[in-house]
């Protein structure tokens, strides 16, 4: 009986080692999917774009998930204060302020944006 915890973890540890099906990423077609999507990277590629692409976008991104959770949170919050004011409150305050940090945060990059592509142009 000792040997058989011996012999499951020998096995998973090997079983990884037994791919069968193996795909390239040219069969795959991930890669043409990728360049599709952020466009492929080549020496014309500047600094800013690719800060762009890959930090801005994704902390906005971010930002817009953090926005959907505190107003989840805050409608939890209202929903569930049964008569309570002082929880009422704390949740209005949690979904106003949710409100005007993600309003301040897209209007900041909406100027930014709109600088930046007035002085290239």
């Amino acid at each position: 009986m000792r040997k058989l915890p011996l012999l499951l973890l020998s096995f998973a540890l090997l079983l990884p080692s037994f791919a069968f099906a193996q795909l390239s990423p040219e069969d795959t077609g991930l890669e043409t999917t990728g360049d599709e999507v952020y466009g492929a990277l080549d020496a014309d590629t500047t600094l800013g774009s690719w800060v762009g692409a890959y930090i801005i976008n994704p902390a906005l991104s971010l930002v817009g998930v953090i926005f959907l959770v505190l107003m989840i949170y805050g409608g939890f919050l209202w929903m569930t204060a049964g008569g309570n004011s002082t929880q009422v409150d704390k949740a209005k305050n949690i979904i106003i302020t949710s409100i005007i940090g993600t309003v301040i945060i897209a209007a900041a990059y909406a100027i930014t944006n709109f600088v930046f592509t007035s002085l290239a142009a």
